[in-house]
């Protein structure tokens, strides 16, 4: 709930009201993100939804849009510790753009950290640069040194961009 609501809002309703409310959007037949399983059990989760969704993107100065197309961003990541660093992040971002696609998306955004040294995983909750590399994301923008701001522009069948993306 931290990337979808106004921080102030967010931290009054700390703890069990943000379950409530990611439940709420569950409930309502929204699928906030994506899950990932090993074995029947999930081990990690991706958040991905219209950037319109994520009311702390559009109050950043870093992660303003890039320009005026619709796009779906992928906001953050969890995965369970036993499977870090095993290719997960990247199945994820891989499963996303097909979350997306079936729904008609063409553009999948990302706002990963490259980090100058070595990060706690905590600390890079939105992902990093070079799993978004992996899974094919290239970077549009960056207004920061460490944030830049990574996109997959979907193909139809044909490997054509889809018609919304076609510059005129």
């Amino acid at each position: 709930m931290w990337w979808r609501l106004a921080r102030s809002e967010y931290n009054k309703q700390k703890g069990e009201k943000n379950r409530r409310s990611m439940r709420a959007i569950v409930d309502a037949g929204q699928s906030p993100g994506i899950l990932a399983y090993v074995e029947g059990e999930p081990v990690a989760w991706c958040s991905v939804a219209p950037r319109e969704s994520f009311a702390a993107l559009e109050r950043s100065r870093v992660l303003k849009p890039v320009d005026s197309r619709a796009v779906w961003s992928i906001v953050c990541f969890f995965v369970a510790k036993g499977y870090r660093r095993k290719g997960i992040s990247v199945e994820l971002l891989k499963a996303a753009i097909d979350f997306v696609r079936k729904r008609g998306g063409r553009i999948v955004e990302g706002y990963p950290v490259e980090p100058m040294k070595d990060q706690p995983d905590a600390f890079v909750w939105t992902g990093l640069a070079s799993a978004f590399a992996k899974a094919g994301f290239v970077e549009v923008e960056r207004r920061s040194e460490t944030r830049p701001i990574m996109r997959y522009e979907i193909r139809d069948r044909k490997g054509q961009e889809g018609k919304r993306n076609k510059r005129k």
